[in-house]
Protein backbone atom coordinates (compact mmCIF):
# COMPACT_ATOMS: atom_id res chain seq x y z
CA UNK A 1 0.00 0.00 0.00
CA UNK A 2 1.42 3.39 -1.01
CA UNK A 3 0.08 5.03 2.11
CA UNK A 4 1.76 8.42 1.62
CA UNK A 5 0.25 8.77 -1.86
CA UNK A 6 -3.16 7.73 -0.61
CA UNK A 7 -2.97 10.18 2.29
CA UNK A 8 -2.14 13.10 0.01
CA UNK A 9 -4.90 12.09 -2.42
CA UNK A 10 -7.46 11.94 0.41
CA UNK A 11 -6.37 15.33 1.77
CA UNK A 12 -6.58 16.92 -1.68
CA UNK A 13 -10.06 15.45 -2.25
CA UNK A 14 -11.15 16.76 1.15
CA UNK A 15 -9.98 20.30 0.29
CA UNK A 16 -11.91 20.22 -2.98
CA UNK A 17 -15.07 18.96 -1.27
CA UNK A 18 -14.88 21.57 1.49
CA UNK A 19 -14.52 24.24 -1.20
CA UNK A 20 -17.63 22.85 -2.89
CA UNK A 21 -19.42 22.94 0.48
CA UNK A 22 -18.66 26.64 0.75
CA UNK A 23 -19.82 27.16 -2.84
CA UNK A 24 -23.08 25.34 -2.00
CA UNK A 25 -23.75 27.77 0.86
CA UNK A 26 -23.08 30.75 -1.42
CA UNK A 27 -25.37 29.32 -4.11
CA UNK A 28 -28.07 28.76 -1.50
CA UNK A 29 -27.90 32.43 -0.47
CA UNK A 30 -28.10 33.50 -4.12
CA UNK A 31 -31.01 31.11 -4.79
CA UNK A 32 -32.97 32.39 -1.80
CA UNK A 33 -32.44 35.98 -2.98
CA UNK A 34 -33.49 35.10 -6.53
CA UNK A 35 -36.58 33.23 -5.33
CA UNK A 36 -37.72 36.04 -3.07
CA UNK A 37 -36.99 38.63 -5.77
CA UNK A 38 -39.14 36.73 -8.26
CA UNK A 39 -41.89 36.34 -5.68
CA UNK A 40 -41.81 40.08 -4.94
CA UNK A 41 -42.23 40.83 -8.63
CA UNK A 42 -45.22 38.49 -8.91
CA UNK A 43 -47.09 39.83 -5.87
CA UNK A 44 -46.34 43.54 -6.35
CA UNK A 45 -48.77 45.35 -8.71
CA UNK A 46 -47.02 47.80 -10.99
CA UNK A 47 -43.58 46.62 -9.91
CA UNK A 48 -41.15 49.55 -9.73
CA UNK A 49 -38.24 48.16 -7.76
CA UNK A 50 -37.27 46.43 -4.54
CA UNK A 51 -37.42 47.90 -1.02
CA UNK A 52 -34.25 49.37 0.45
CA UNK A 53 -31.78 46.73 1.64
CA UNK A 54 -34.02 43.96 0.23
CA UNK A 55 -31.12 41.70 -0.77
CA UNK A 56 -29.04 42.62 2.27
CA UNK A 57 -31.81 41.52 4.63
CA UNK A 58 -32.44 38.30 2.69
CA UNK A 59 -28.75 37.42 2.75
CA UNK A 60 -28.35 38.18 6.46
CA UNK A 61 -31.47 36.21 7.43
CA UNK A 62 -30.39 33.21 5.35
CA UNK A 63 -26.96 33.19 7.00
CA UNK A 64 -28.56 33.62 10.42
CA UNK A 65 -30.58 30.45 9.87
CA UNK A 66 -27.64 28.48 8.46
CA UNK A 67 -25.10 29.59 11.08
CA UNK A 68 -27.70 29.54 13.86
CA UNK A 69 -28.55 25.93 13.02
CA UNK A 70 -24.85 25.10 12.97
CA UNK A 71 -24.42 26.66 16.42
CA UNK A 72 -27.46 24.86 17.84
CA UNK A 73 -26.31 21.47 16.61
CA UNK A 74 -22.67 21.81 17.68
CA UNK A 75 -23.69 23.19 21.08
CA UNK A 76 -25.44 19.86 21.72
CA UNK A 77 -21.96 18.30 21.66
CA UNK A 78 -20.61 20.61 24.37
CA UNK A 79 -18.91 18.44 26.96
CA UNK A 80 -16.65 16.69 24.50
CA UNK A 81 -16.07 13.16 23.36
CA UNK A 82 -16.70 11.52 26.72
CA UNK A 83 -20.18 13.01 27.00
CA UNK A 84 -21.09 11.79 23.52
CA UNK A 85 -19.68 8.31 24.20
CA UNK A 86 -21.65 7.97 27.44
CA UNK A 87 -24.75 9.19 25.63
CA UNK A 88 -24.54 6.18 23.29
CA UNK A 89 -23.88 3.68 26.10
CA UNK A 90 -20.09 3.53 26.41
CA UNK A 91 -18.29 3.25 29.74
CA UNK A 92 -14.69 3.85 30.74
CA UNK A 93 -12.38 0.87 30.28
CA UNK A 94 -11.34 -1.07 33.39
CA UNK A 95 -7.72 -2.09 32.67
CA UNK A 96 -7.06 -2.98 36.30
CA UNK A 97 -9.72 -5.71 36.44
CA UNK A 98 -10.19 -6.96 32.87
CA UNK A 99 -7.27 -8.34 30.86
CA UNK A 100 -8.72 -7.63 27.42
CA UNK A 101 -9.34 -4.02 28.40
CA UNK A 102 -5.83 -3.72 29.79
CA UNK A 103 -4.56 -4.93 26.42
CA UNK A 104 -6.68 -2.29 24.67
CA UNK A 105 -5.48 0.45 27.01
CA UNK A 106 -1.83 -0.60 26.49
CA UNK A 107 -2.23 -0.50 22.71
CA UNK A 108 -3.84 2.95 22.79
CA UNK A 109 -1.06 4.28 25.04
CA UNK A 110 1.75 2.77 22.93
CA UNK A 111 0.41 4.10 19.63
CA UNK A 112 -0.39 7.55 21.02
CA UNK A 113 3.10 7.92 22.46
CA UNK A 114 4.64 6.71 19.18
CA UNK A 115 2.57 9.31 17.31
CA UNK A 116 3.51 12.08 19.81
CA UNK A 117 -0.13 12.48 20.81
CA UNK A 118 -1.96 12.79 24.09
CA UNK A 119 -3.29 9.41 25.16
CA UNK A 120 -7.06 9.43 24.54
CA UNK A 121 -9.55 8.16 27.09
CA UNK A 122 -10.38 4.53 26.30
CA UNK A 123 -14.02 3.43 26.54
CA UNK A 124 -15.97 0.23 25.85
CA UNK A 125 -19.39 -0.39 24.29
CA UNK A 126 -20.40 -3.49 26.22
CA UNK A 127 -23.72 -4.10 24.48
CA UNK A 128 -22.32 -4.09 20.93
CA UNK A 129 -21.39 -7.57 19.73
CA UNK A 130 -20.17 -6.44 16.32
CA UNK A 131 -16.63 -5.37 15.49
CA UNK A 132 -16.57 -1.58 15.47
CA UNK A 133 -15.19 1.55 17.15
CA UNK A 134 -15.34 5.31 16.99
CA UNK A 135 -13.36 8.35 18.07
CA UNK A 136 -14.89 11.63 19.26
CA UNK A 137 -13.81 14.95 20.72
CA UNK A 138 -13.00 18.51 19.71
CA UNK A 139 -9.22 18.09 20.10
CA UNK A 140 -6.57 15.67 21.36
CA UNK A 141 -7.00 16.63 25.03
CA UNK A 142 -10.76 16.09 24.80
CA UNK A 143 -10.67 12.89 22.72
CA UNK A 144 -11.93 9.39 23.42
CA UNK A 145 -11.76 6.06 21.61
CA UNK A 146 -14.73 3.73 22.17
CA UNK A 147 -14.38 0.06 21.15
CA UNK A 148 -17.15 -2.51 20.99
CA UNK A 149 -17.22 -5.72 23.00
CA UNK A 150 -17.22 -7.62 19.71
CA UNK A 151 -13.87 -6.08 18.75
CA UNK A 152 -12.34 -7.06 22.10
CA UNK A 153 -13.66 -10.61 21.78
CA UNK A 154 -12.79 -11.32 18.15
CA UNK A 155 -9.65 -9.37 17.21
CA UNK A 156 -6.01 -10.32 17.68
CA UNK A 157 -3.58 -7.87 19.21
CA UNK A 158 -2.26 -6.86 15.78
CA UNK A 159 -5.80 -6.25 14.56
CA UNK A 160 -6.65 -4.19 17.63
CA UNK A 161 -3.54 -2.13 16.88
CA UNK A 162 -4.84 -1.49 13.37
CA UNK A 163 -8.27 -0.52 14.69
CA UNK A 164 -6.88 1.86 17.33
CA UNK A 165 -4.40 3.35 14.85
CA UNK A 166 -7.31 4.14 12.50
CA UNK A 167 -9.18 5.97 15.27
CA UNK A 168 -6.04 7.81 16.41
CA UNK A 169 -5.63 9.05 12.85
CA UNK A 170 -9.11 10.58 12.98
CA UNK A 171 -8.09 12.43 16.15
CA UNK A 172 -4.67 13.48 14.83
CA UNK A 173 -6.09 14.76 11.53
CA UNK A 174 -8.91 16.68 13.24
CA UNK A 175 -11.59 14.52 11.59
CA UNK A 176 -13.72 14.30 14.75
CA UNK A 177 -13.92 18.09 14.95
CA UNK A 178 -14.48 18.42 11.19
CA UNK A 179 -17.31 15.87 11.21
CA UNK A 180 -19.10 17.59 14.08
CA UNK A 181 -18.83 20.99 12.39
CA UNK A 182 -20.07 19.68 9.04
CA UNK A 183 -22.99 17.95 10.79
CA UNK A 184 -23.89 21.30 12.34
CA UNK A 185 -23.68 23.06 8.97
CA UNK A 186 -25.96 20.48 7.33
CA UNK A 187 -28.46 21.02 10.14
CA UNK A 188 -28.27 24.76 9.43
CA UNK A 189 -29.05 24.12 5.76
CA UNK A 190 -31.99 21.97 6.81
CA UNK A 191 -33.35 24.88 8.84
CA UNK A 192 -33.80 26.89 5.63
CA UNK A 193 -35.99 24.09 4.29
CA UNK A 194 -37.92 23.92 7.57
CA UNK A 195 -38.48 27.69 7.42
CA UNK A 196 -40.10 27.32 4.02
CA UNK A 197 -42.30 24.46 5.26
CA UNK A 198 -43.45 26.59 8.19
CA UNK A 199 -44.30 29.48 5.86
CA UNK A 200 -46.48 27.14 3.78
CA UNK A 201 -48.48 25.74 6.70
CA UNK A 202 -52.17 26.51 7.07
CA UNK A 203 -53.30 28.77 9.91
CA UNK A 204 -55.95 28.03 12.53
CA UNK A 205 -58.62 29.07 10.03
CA UNK A 206 -57.43 26.47 7.54
CA UNK A 207 -56.09 29.07 5.12
CA UNK A 208 -52.53 29.71 4.05
CA UNK A 209 -51.12 33.20 4.51
CA UNK A 210 -49.48 35.40 1.86
CA UNK A 211 -46.16 33.89 3.03
CA UNK A 212 -47.01 30.61 1.31
CA UNK A 213 -45.83 31.83 -2.10
CA UNK A 214 -42.28 32.79 -1.01
CA UNK A 215 -42.42 29.74 1.27
CA UNK A 216 -42.72 27.41 -1.73
CA UNK A 217 -39.63 28.99 -3.26
CA UNK A 218 -37.68 28.66 0.00
CA UNK A 219 -38.76 25.01 0.38
CA UNK A 220 -37.42 24.27 -3.10
CA UNK A 221 -34.03 25.96 -2.70
CA UNK A 222 -33.74 24.83 0.93
CA UNK A 223 -34.29 21.21 -0.04
CA UNK A 224 -31.67 21.40 -2.77
CA UNK A 225 -29.21 23.02 -0.38
CA UNK A 226 -29.83 20.42 2.30
CA UNK A 227 -29.40 17.53 -0.16
CA UNK A 228 -26.19 19.05 -1.53
CA UNK A 229 -24.89 19.58 2.03
CA UNK A 230 -25.62 16.01 3.05
CA UNK A 231 -24.01 14.59 -0.08
CA UNK A 232 -20.87 16.73 0.33
CA UNK A 233 -20.59 15.93 4.03
CA UNK A 234 -20.80 12.21 3.23
CA UNK A 235 -18.20 12.57 0.49
CA UNK A 236 -15.83 14.32 2.91
CA UNK A 237 -16.39 11.55 5.46
CA UNK A 238 -15.56 8.85 2.91
CA UNK A 239 -12.27 10.56 2.02
CA UNK A 240 -11.35 10.85 5.71
CA UNK A 241 -11.96 7.11 6.09
CA UNK A 242 -9.53 6.41 3.26
CA UNK A 243 -7.03 8.79 4.91
CA UNK A 244 -7.40 7.10 8.32
CA UNK A 245 -6.93 3.66 6.71
CA UNK A 246 -3.68 4.80 5.09
CA UNK A 247 -2.48 6.41 8.33
CA UNK A 248 -3.24 3.22 10.27
CA UNK A 249 -1.06 1.18 7.90
CA UNK A 250 1.67 3.81 8.28
CA UNK A 251 1.45 3.78 12.08
CA UNK A 252 1.52 -0.01 12.43
CA UNK A 253 3.57 -0.86 9.31
CA UNK A 254 1.17 -3.76 8.80
CA UNK A 255 -1.52 -4.31 6.20
CA UNK A 256 -2.90 -7.29 8.08
CA UNK A 257 -3.72 -5.25 11.19
CA UNK A 258 -6.48 -3.00 9.91
CA UNK A 259 -6.91 -5.22 6.86
CA UNK A 260 -7.74 -8.17 9.10
CA UNK A 261 -10.29 -6.06 10.99
CA UNK A 262 -12.10 -5.06 7.81
CA UNK A 263 -12.02 -8.61 6.43
CA UNK A 264 -13.55 -9.94 9.65
CA UNK A 265 -16.21 -7.24 9.54
CA UNK A 266 -16.96 -8.33 5.95
CA UNK A 267 -17.70 -11.84 7.22
CA UNK A 268 -20.22 -10.41 9.71
CA UNK A 269 -22.14 -8.32 7.19
CA UNK A 270 -25.79 -9.34 7.08
CA UNK A 271 -25.48 -11.76 10.02
CA UNK A 272 -24.73 -9.50 12.99
CA UNK A 273 -27.64 -9.39 15.47
CA UNK A 274 -26.42 -6.22 17.17
CA UNK A 275 -28.92 -3.34 17.02
CA UNK A 276 -28.04 -0.26 14.97
CA UNK A 277 -25.72 2.24 16.61
CA UNK A 278 -27.01 5.54 17.90
CA UNK A 279 -27.51 8.06 15.10
CA UNK A 280 -25.17 10.53 16.84
CA UNK A 281 -22.16 8.30 16.09
CA UNK A 282 -23.16 6.55 12.85
CA UNK A 283 -20.83 8.73 10.76
CA UNK A 284 -17.97 8.33 13.28
CA UNK A 285 -17.84 4.52 13.27
CA UNK A 286 -14.92 2.49 11.92
CA UNK A 287 -17.36 0.79 9.55
CA UNK A 288 -20.90 1.70 8.58
CA UNK A 289 -23.57 -0.33 6.87
CA UNK A 290 -22.04 -1.85 3.76
CA UNK A 291 -25.09 -1.60 1.52
CA UNK A 292 -25.22 -0.59 -2.13
CA UNK A 293 -23.07 2.56 -2.61
CA UNK A 294 -25.09 5.72 -2.14
CA UNK A 295 -24.32 9.44 -2.29
CA UNK A 296 -25.27 9.84 1.36
CA UNK A 297 -23.08 7.00 2.68
CA UNK A 298 -20.54 8.21 5.25
CA UNK A 299 -18.25 5.20 4.66
CA UNK A 300 -16.73 3.75 1.49
CA UNK A 301 -17.65 0.14 0.58
CA UNK A 302 -15.66 -2.40 2.60
CA UNK A 303 -14.42 -4.13 -0.53
CA UNK A 304 -12.90 -0.88 -1.81
CA UNK A 305 -11.18 -0.15 1.51
CA UNK A 306 -9.74 -3.67 1.64
CA UNK A 307 -8.58 -3.45 -1.99
CA UNK A 308 -6.76 -0.18 -1.30
CA UNK A 309 -4.98 -1.65 1.72
CA UNK A 310 -3.81 -4.85 0.00
CA UNK A 311 -3.63 -3.62 -3.58
CA UNK A 312 -6.00 -6.39 -4.68
CA UNK A 313 -9.36 -7.89 -3.64
CA UNK A 314 -9.25 -10.11 -0.54
CA UNK A 315 -11.75 -12.59 0.83
CA UNK A 316 -13.51 -12.21 4.18
CA UNK A 317 -11.97 -13.74 7.32
CA UNK A 318 -13.90 -16.00 9.66
CA UNK A 319 -14.42 -14.40 13.06
CA UNK A 320 -12.81 -16.32 15.91
CA UNK A 321 -11.33 -15.41 19.26
CA UNK A 322 -7.58 -14.83 19.35
CA UNK A 323 -6.03 -18.15 20.41
CA UNK A 324 -3.00 -16.31 21.70
CA UNK A 325 -5.03 -14.12 24.03
CA UNK A 326 -3.47 -14.25 27.52
CA UNK A 327 -5.67 -15.85 30.14
CA UNK A 328 -3.41 -15.96 33.19
CA UNK A 329 -3.05 -13.05 35.61
CA UNK A 330 0.12 -11.16 34.92
CA UNK A 331 0.39 -12.45 31.36
CA UNK A 332 2.15 -10.20 28.87
CA UNK A 333 -0.27 -7.79 27.18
Amino acid sequence: MRFFEQQESARAQTRHLLLLFGVAVVLLVLAVNASLALTWRLVTPGFSGYPAYFFHVNTIMTLVFVLGGWWMETSNLTGGGEKLARRVGAREAWPSVRLEEQKLWNIASELAIAASMSVPRVMVLDRAGSINAFAAGWDEDDSIIAVTRGALDHLTRDELQGLVAHELSHIREGDTRLNMRLAGMVFGLEMIFNLGVTMCERGSNGQRSFLALPGVAIVAVGFLGWVAGRALKAAVSRQREFLADARAVQFTRSKDGLGGVLRKVASQQGTDPTPSFHSAVQHMLLVGRDAKPHWFDSHPPLAERIRRIYGRPMSALAVKRDELFPTQPGALL
